[in-house]
């Protein structure tokens, strides 16, 4: 297992990586905002969970095997839960600060089902996947969040195109079918109303998510030798 500490104020944060899962645990409330699979109507909690699960996985309830996999771990309490067939050992983490905003980005990467958005045919669910998670110590107002969010997909997707990586089709990839992501913040500071990527915030938050996304691919080059 891989275990990383940020340094933000006030806050105990830790990421722990394994062949099981990417997870991020919290001694305080993070508010987030997210498209997971579980708790993606949460505002606020102090876990979120990026599951690994088998080539091929089918489940008619996905939301209990997080929450099965969730108890496992001990978390008793609302929760932000996404789920991978990349193995999440190879998910990385990157961090920057700048002005006193820190941000932290942890990616897994999975390119089996890669899209081109608004160009591909719908098609169905499979679990490969590029999951997001940011975690950023500073306070985000509901638009910055929905903004960070926007900026963090630009540049997964310019970051996929600079790697040529393609659709079975041949067009360059905007991401896969079942991307999920994930943005939490410690509300610590003056509220941020912007997080594009002309602001530092924005500028923060795509370097982070193309440095873990680059190294994540990296990983997942290497095991597949």
């Amino acid at each position: 297992m891989t275990t990383h500490h940020l340094p933000f104020t006030d806050y105990e944060i830790s990421i722990a990586i394994d062949e099981t899962a990417a997870r991020v645990a919290s001694d305080q409330p993070l508010a987030v905002l997210s498209s997971a699979v579980v708790g993606g109507d949460l505002r606020a909690t102090r876990h979120i969970v990026n599951m690994h699960v088998r080539k091929g996985y089918a489940s008619e309830n996905p939301e209990n095997d997080l929450r099965a996999f969730a108890a496992r771990l001990e978390i008793a309490e609302p929760f932000v839960g996404m789920m991978t067939a990349a193995y999440t050992q190879n998910a990385r983490v990157a961090i920057e600060s700048r002005d006193g905003i820190t941000v932290a980005a942890i990616v897994t990467a999975g390119l089996s089902n890669l899209i081109a958005a608004g160009i591909s045919e719908p098609t169905e669910i499979l679990v490969g996947t590029i999951n997001t998670i940011l975690l950023i110590d500073a306070a985000l107002t509901e638009a910055a969040m929905a903004n960070a969010i926007i900026t963090a997909t630009e540049a997964k997707t310019l970051t996929l195109i600079e790697r040529d990586a393609r659709t079975r089709e041949g067009d360059f990839a905007s991401g896969t079918s079942t991307d999920s992501i994930a943005v939490a913040c410690t509300h610590r500071g003056e509220p941020l109303r912007y997080a594009g990527a002309a602001t530092i915030l924005g500028w923060l938050i795509a370097r982070t998510t193309r440095n873990a996304l680059t190294q994540s691919l990296i990983a997942r080059e290497q095991s597949l030798r």
